[in-house]
């Protein structure tokens, strides 16, 4: 008897105990108290010099920073879609740039000490193979060189350059493609 009173005493102060966090809103992470959040910068100082110059240099394009790999990779129809978008879940490119018309040109990287460490380099491995696998250009440049903006151009030109020729070169061979070609500036 005195077991069973002790069980039902703990069981009510749990119970008690849950209803006063519940109604304190801590249970669904509402809680009357503040958050231990902050305002931070998304860009490091080198991604944000290397942002000013893309944006310099690439006047008739868009440039976004920070996007996740998933939003810009799509798992092809037939596969097994979590199987593969948890592959690059997580992941970003620093840049993404787009054609006026939001079109994927080229994915950029700024590679700084931390992407020397074996876990950062097999992360960097799973993203460059992701990326080449489907299509896009994927841009490496280091931290401690900078491109300027004719390097940046340089570099751009030559990526449309490269998607010219491999769209003249589906269009060559399967004549039945129909469609426009892609237009990439």
């Amino acid at each position: 008897m005195k077991t069973f009173f002790v069980i039902a005493l703990l069981l009510i102060a749990v119970v008690a105990l849950l209803l006063y966090l519940k109604n304190q809103g801590l249970l669904e992470g509402k809680g009357p108290g503040t958050w231990p959040f902050y305002v931070k910068k998304p860009l490091s100082q080198p991604e944000q010099v290397l942002y000013h110059r893309l944006v310099k240099a690439l006047p008739d394009h868009i440039v976004l920073a920070q996007v996740q790999v998933s939003r810009v990779l799509g798992v092809k129809k037939g596969s097994k879609f979590n199987e593969w978008n948890n592959r690059i879940d997580r992941m970003s490119y620093d840049f993404v740039v787009c054609g006026k018309d939001s079109t994927v040109l080229a994915a950029i990287e700024l590679d700084d000490k931390t992407h020397e460490s074996t876990r950062r380099t097999a992360t960097d491995e799973k993203k460059n193979k992701a990326t080449k696998d489907a299509g896009l250009h994927l841009i490496r440049w280091n931290v401690k060189s900078l491109p300027d903006e004719s390097a940046i151009q340089a570099q751009l030109r030559s990526v449309a350059y490269a998607l010219d020729q491999a769209q003249r070169q589906r269009q060559a061979t399967s004549p039945s493609a129909g469609g426009l070609p892609l237009t990439r500036t």
